[in-house]
């Protein structure tokens, strides 16, 4: 049985798309959020796994798309690379504020010394809140109450707070049990759209794929370039995405059989 036949029927969303990609892949571009969208979630940032197959899948698929592939994630873009070594993705980092395009060319935000001192009063303001975690992101920090949903509104208050002492470069981003504090200058649809001017990816129709408020951004953007976008897991919320995967390990195995048609092709051709 094919990856493609083990797809629950559910999950017509990846089926489509593996139908696109391998049947049309100079008409596409592919936009993937990490965190929930190719990696499961995990009751702490730093405990999630990134399966050993993903990293070359991903690169594969790349290929296929002659390199209009991008991963466009709320992880800062060092972290990001890091997951997938050795290579080197196309990634907005920051929710969009850190960019390295198709290029190579890379901007990364530096963060301020006021921003530094606004991360550690976060760091004590939530020290009595056992279970809320506090990730550092660089120019961008988390609080994650995964581990204490009881905390949800005394963090959130104490979050946009500090948001509003940060002034207007920064805004308060919601997300799955988690508040961020980012920088304003771009989101997820923007960075997108700084994509879809470049060589690599000019000319095509954008397909978006996201679990979270945060990739809201990129859905509407892509629905306005008459692409696709599909959220993954549990629709607990209004979304603006066209259509549903049921799971991450659905997405993974979409990009697998994508990735394995692409070296069928390739090995047939020499």
């Amino acid at each position: 049985m094919s990856e493609q036949e083990k797809l629950r029927p559910s999950d017509a969303a990846t089926r489509h798309l593996i139908r696109r990609l391998v049947e049309e892949p100079d008409r596409w571009a592919l936009f993937l959020d990490i965190d929930g969208t190719l990696i499961d979630l995990a009751t702490t940032p730093d405990a999630i796994q990134v399966p050993l197959s993903l990293p070359g899948t991903l690169d594969a698929v790349s290929a296929r798309l002659r390199g209009a592939l991008a991963l466009v994630t709320g992880r800062s873009l060092p972290y990001a690379d890091g997951l997938f070594a050795p290579f080197r993705f196309p990634i907005a980092g920051l929710h969009g504020a850190e960019f390295r395009g198709a290029d190579g060319e890379t901007s990364i935000v530096t963060q301020t010394p006021a921003f530094t001192a606004l991360k550690q009063r976060l760091v004590e303001q939530t020290a009595w809140m056992e279970g809320v975690l506090i990730e550092d992101k660089g120019a961008a920090v988390a609080a994650h109450y995964r581990l204490a949903p009881a905390y949800d509104t005394a963090l959130e208050t104490t979050m946009r707070h500090l948001a509003d002492e940060a002034g207007p470069d920064w805004v308060l981003q919601p997300g799955k049990m988690v508040f961020e504090i980012r920088p304003a200058r771009a989101d997820k649809g923007d960075a997108v759209a700084s994509y879809l001017e470049q060589p690599a990816f000019a000319g095509r129709l954008p397909i978006a794929i996201g679990d979270d408020l945060t990739d809201e951004s990129m859905f509407a953007l892509a629905n306005a370039r008459g692409g696709q976008s599909i959220r993954v897991g549990s629709l607990s919320t209004a979304t603006c995405a066209l259509s549903k995967a049921s799971s991450p390990s659905a997405i993974r195995s979409a990009l697998a059989t994508i990735a394995t048609a692409h070296e069928q092709r390739a090995a047939s051709a020499s």
